[in-house]
């Protein structure tokens, strides 16, 4: 199991960081399948989906307003406009076949497909929309900082050092020592990466630090959103969302945590570095 999780583990960081650094219309393309693949997993998981099911009426409409959005990302360039008017838009549909069809479709099964929408498609984009900023070829790269050496560091922290529960109920192997470990160590490393980069290029802002806070940040925000894809887990009584990625599960499995590490990470850079949100 370890090495299956190994070779799968290699395979999709090398395939990220290729289509990371190509940008464009490749990475999009990319986060688009891996969204839709993500709100499809947590669907069936939710219920929205029966049993065998892979596609209705409103999980139809959330893939297709999924796969516009995107589109609609990389033709206008508009992002906070786009993202704004794509989710009040989808849920107006949404509730048009909510009314329609009633009584095919009940309220949790209508609520469920909105947020999977939101919480996958539109907050994943975010990488997307980080890698396509000024300075995103450099920015963009904190996120896996902050998502994925996160896990790595905050594992082996929390093995050596672990003491006190984290969140006892939900993940009980989880640790405070750990989680302050994958929140340091990444900020550090981020550090020693904003110093290289600032010895070759001058973006204008001091950049080891600040690239510090944004992967701390990230670190952070990557914590909660692996708790709360467990929390969803534990709520409706499964291991994992999928079986797409041999030894890691779903994409939602392997992907939660920098769902929640993306949007964080825009966010804090816009406000640390400047610029206008487009």
């Amino acid at each position: 199991m370890f090495r299956t999780r190994l070779i799968s583990g290699i395979i999709i960081a090398v395939s990220i960081a290729v289509f990371t650094y190509f940008g464009g219309i490749w990475l999009l393309a990319l986060l688009m399948l891996a969204s839709v693949r993500g709100m499809f997993e947590l669907y069936r998981a939710t219920g929205v989906l029966a049993e065998g099911k892979r596609i209705d009426l409103i999980t139809g409409i959330a893939y297709f307003f999924c796969i516009a959005y995107f589109a609609a990302l990389y033709i206008t360039g508009q992002a906070m406009f786009t993202v704004v008017s794509a989710t009040v838009f989808f849920l107006l549909v949404l509730l048009a076949a909510y009314v329609f069809t009633f009584p095919k479709y009940d309220a949790k099964q209508i609520a469920f497909t909105f947020f999977g929408f939101f919480y996958v498609g539109v907050m994943i984009s975010f990488y997307y929309l980080t890698r396509s900023t000024e300075h995103g070829i450099f920015i963009v790269w904190l996120i896996l900082a902050g998502s994925w050496l996160c896990d790595v560091f905050a594992y082996l922290t929390g093995m050596t050092l672990g003491r006190h529960k984290l969140a006892p109920v939900l993940s009980p192997k989880k640790s405070i020592e750990g989680s302050v470990g994958g929140i340091v160590l990444p900020a550090l490393i981020a550090l020693a990466y904003g110093y290289i980069i600032s010895r070759y290029y001058d973006p204008g802002y001091p950049v080891a630090p600040v690239f510090a806070i944004l992967t701390a940040a990230g670190a952070a925000a990557s914590q909660i959103g692996d708790l709360s894809a467990s929390a969803v887990k534990r709520n409706f009584g499964i291991k994992d969302y999928g079986e797409l990625i041999p030894g890691h599960g779903g994409v939602l499995d392997r992907f939660d945590s920098l769902i929640f590490t993306a949007p964080i990470i825009y966010f804090i850079a816009v406000l640390l570095i400047g610029g206008s949100i487009k």
